[in-house]
């Protein structure tokens, strides 16, 4: 019995499992037709908006050709007028080409002449302003040689008088000193004299009187200490004469370099420098 109840239970079940299967496979088929239905629609809605857009382009495209045509028309027909436009300018150009090359240099040289002007017109201006220049320098220049003409005859009436000065002086100077330093040279050479004279004296004395050794020590010392004072004096002699003719010289110098300065030639001094003396002599 549990079997047949069992049996029975799962027929029921299977029934309507399979009920509910068909049922669901008729809703699925439903849905499916209804979308397969709409998709059809939709596509052949889409298909006529294609065709239609595609229809007005390709009426627009024909429109567009047949305009194209007409503007190719009008191009031709302008391309011929300006072809023939074209050949007329050429030949123009032809006739004008001579004309244009000698207007060219024309203009080339009108150009260089221009450029030319205008430097001839700067180095005028330059030359103008240098003449000014020199105008003035020359105007200075007179102005400065009247001056120096008038300085320099009040110089030459001053080298004048100071030659005539200098010159006596000069000469009186060369007396002194000439004087001077004769008297000098005659008391040295006196000096001189004399101090041979009273060596030879001494060593005549030295030899008769047959001095001891102490006595004529002495003697010699004394001796040496009044040759030693009489050679300072010779040697204070000679410098004095020195710083004679050294002054004497340096006045010469002087007298040369205004001489040469004045422009007087060095032949009209009319004496020599003297010479240093040298020392011992």
């Amino acid at each position: 019995e549990m079997e047949a109840k069992y049996t029975r239970k799962m027929q029921a079940l299977r029934d309507e499992l399979d009920l509910r299967r068909k049922t669901e496979i008729h809703e699925l088929e439903e849905r499916k037709n209804t979308q397969i239905s709409e998709l059809i629609g939709n596509h052949e809605g889409a298909f006529g908006a294609i065709k239609n857009y595609y229809n007005d382009i390709t009426a627009k495209n024909l429109t567009l050709i047949n305009l194209l045509k007409e503007q190719v028309e009008e191009l031709k027909k302008k391309e011929a007028v300006l072809e023939k436009e074209k050949a007329d300018v050429v030949r123009e150009n032809k006739g004008l080409a001579e004309p244009l090359h000698e207007a060219q240099e024309l203009v080339a040289e009108l150009q260089r002449k221009l450029v030319n002007y205008y430097k001839d017109k700067e180095a005028l201006m330059n030359s103008k302003a240098h003449l000014k220049i020199a105008q003035k320098e020359l105007k200075d220049l007179k102005w400065e040689h009247e001056v120096l003409e008038q300085r320099f005859s009040q110089v030459q009436e001053e080298r004048d008088d100071l030659y005539q000065n200098f010159t006596r002086a000069i000469n009186e100077v060369q007396q002194k000193t000439g004087y001077k330093n004769l008297l000098l040279e005659r008391k040295l050479h006196g000096l001189l004299t004399l101090l041979e004279q009273k060596e030879v004296e001494l060593s005549e004395v030295l030899a008769a009187s047959n001095l001891d050794p102490s006595a004529l020590s002495l003697v010699s010392h004394k001796l040496e200490d009044v040759l030693n004072s009489k050679n300072a004096t010779i040697q204070d002699l000679q410098i004095q004469l020195a710083r004679v003719c050294k002054a004497h010289n340096d006045m010469l110098q002087t007298f040369e370099a205004k001489l040469t300065a004045f422009g007087i030639p060095l032949d009209n001094l009319g004496f020599q420098p003297l010479s240093f003396p040298i020392p011992g002599q």
